[in-house]
């Protein structure tokens, strides 16, 4: 958590525990990031880093669905790159298989973090350790 939260004041943009449609979201014109209260640590760290994900590839919001999916593809594998260390991640699986939820436990990020951990080893070619 202190590495997002360095990130966030390193690069000028701003924090806020509000609800809204989603568990977060980034607002350019504001530079503010928004996480929804209530969300466990793992939830609240893999959402932060996401949304940062968004500020730092530039993601302006945009009414295009594939533009959209791309955009929130690429924030979550920019997050995965935050969160998971190859050797963490080869050492989750060692000790809890290739299943998704339990490498996300192990991990201590969400499902979704975990699955475009998974996508990136398989388009980049990484090993997990």
């Amino acid at each position: 958590m202190e590495l997002l939260l360095r990130l966030l004041e390193e690069n000028g943009l701003h924090l806020v525990e509000r609800p809204g449609r989603s568990r977060g979201g980034y607002e350019p014109r504001t530079a503010t990031i928004r996480v929804a209260p209530g969300l466990s640590r793992r939830a609240t760290c893999s959402v932060l880093a996401h949304e940062l994900g968004h500020a730092m590839l530039g993601h302006t919001p945009t009414t295009d669905a594939a533009t959209r999916a791309r955009q929130e593809t690429r924030a979550d594998e920019w997050a995965a790159r935050l969160l998971i260390t190859p050797a963490a991640y080869a050492a989750a699986e060692q000790t809890r298989g290739s299943h998704p939820a339990s490498l996300a436990f192990e991990l201590g990020v969400t499902i979704e973090i975990v699955t475009a951990y998974q996508r990136l080893l398989r388009r980049t070619g990484l090993t997990a350790g």
